[in-house]
């Protein structure tokens, strides 16, 4: 019996192999424990139909949280479809009131299950989850259903009060994902912490000015570049100095693009050397350019996973001597377009780099920057 379960999850493995180069599984062998045949046919399903990459990462990040909760919440895999009181005590577990916790032990998630998906790596805030994750998953789990040819009970009326009440009953400050940009000036003190020609410096040195000049790219985006959306252009002619270097980074469907365009955007002048040298170091000429480095300098073979892309921002933020809490790597992106607000950059022309489809949501950042250094700020100078 025990060798029919480890053929199964070694077949799951395997599976799971053949989408990596569509959704990069850093977690592959943990999954193939986690998921059912069923769960990983269902993705190959999405992968073979062009679901979007993001799409896809956070749909198996999701199923993985799902079915680790289900096996520790009771004792099985999820049931397809689920049963609407498996969704009720899913939000029972996720939404409570801290209050009512320190007089009601078993109020909330019980300490069994919190302690389990804790050591499994699944679970690492304390307290109630955000609304907003809570709601994420139960759509992806609604998703994955319908994908399924399944219905669900996730429009039922005791589901939609179950979450009304238990949002009320958790209030939470919405907080933005980076409360600092990561403007010019402080990217200049985290590159000054990766000066060295070490590979770890050499690799966050890229990542940071990569990341930054190519428009604010996403975490998602920078840890699944590959050499093959690098495209080297022409040398880039300034007044009264040498070419700069030049390439494009073709980043085909992203999460704000149609489902038939090819994103392009473009490197020019220092952060081109720093990928080169990255690259040239690293020895890497396929497959996925950012990678993570063992103890002994070793660089592995599978791409860094989105997660890591912020712990190296905010290693580099605590290592300037700023607060790591009050930066991360989605500041890169807002830092970009503040920074462009700062030096006068049009707005169009900054989106054409961030690829931002929004205006209202992109002329944000330039409206605060302009805020802040206008006249209506400084009527009593």
């Amino acid at each position: 019996m025990e060798t029919d379960r480890s053929s199964n999850i070694s077949a799951r493995a395997e599976t799971l192999d053949t989408i990596a180069a569509v959704l990069p599984i850093d977690r592959r062998d943990k999954l193939a424990e986690l998921l059912t045949d069923q769960d990983v046919e269902t993705l190959r399903h999405l992968v073979n139909e062009g679901m979007g990459e993001n799409t896809l990462r956070a749909l198996t990040s999701d199923l993985a949280y799902l079915e680790a909760w289900s096996l520790a919440a009771i004792g099985a895999p999820l049931p397809w479809p689920a049963p609407e009181a498996l969704l009720l005590k899913f939000v029972a577990h996720h939404l409570w009131d801290p209050r009512r916790r320190e007089t009601d032990p078993d109020h909330g998630m019980p300490s069994g299950i919190d302690q389990t998906l804790r050591e499994d790596g699944f679970l690492r805030s304390f307290g109630p989850h955000a609304p907003d994750t809570v709601r994420r998953r139960l759509a992806s789990w609604s998703t994955l259903t319908k994908w399924r040819g399944l219905e669900g009970a996730f429009a039922s009326p005791a589901l939609k009060s179950a979450i009304r009440l238990a949002v009320r009953a958790t209030p939470r400050q919405r907080r933005r994902r980076s409360a600092k940009a990561v403007t010019g000036d402080v990217l200049a003190k985290l590159l000054a912490t990766c000066a060295g020609d070490n590979l770890r410096d050499l690799r966050d040195r890229a990542i940071l000015m990569v990341g930054f000049a190519s428009g604010g790219r996403r975490r998602s985006e920078i840890a699944g570049l590959r050499k093959e959306q690098l495209t080297i252009e022409a040398p880039v002619t300034v007044d009264g100095g040498a070419p700069l270097p030049s390439l494009s980074i073709h980043l085909g469907r992203t999460k704000t693009s149609g489902a038939e365009h090819d994103e392009v955007v473009y490197l020019t002048g220092r952060p081109v050397d720093a990928l080169n040298a990255w690259l040239a170091a690293s020895k890497i000429d396929s497959g996925s350019v950012f990678r993570s480095i063992d103890r002994w300098g070793n660089v592995s073979r599978r791409a860094l996973d989105p997660k890591a892309v912020n712990d190296i921002v905010k290693q580099r933020v605590a290592m300037a001597g700023l607060d790591a809490g009050e930066f991360s790597a989605h500041g890169l992106r807002s830092g970009y377009l503040t920074e462009a607000a700062n030096r006068g950059v049009p707005l169009p022309e900054a989106m054409e780099q961030s690829r931002h489809r929004s205006v209202q949501q992109a002329s944000s950042y330039y409206n605060n920057a302009t805020r802040r250094t206008g006249r209506a700020a400084r009527l009593l100078p």
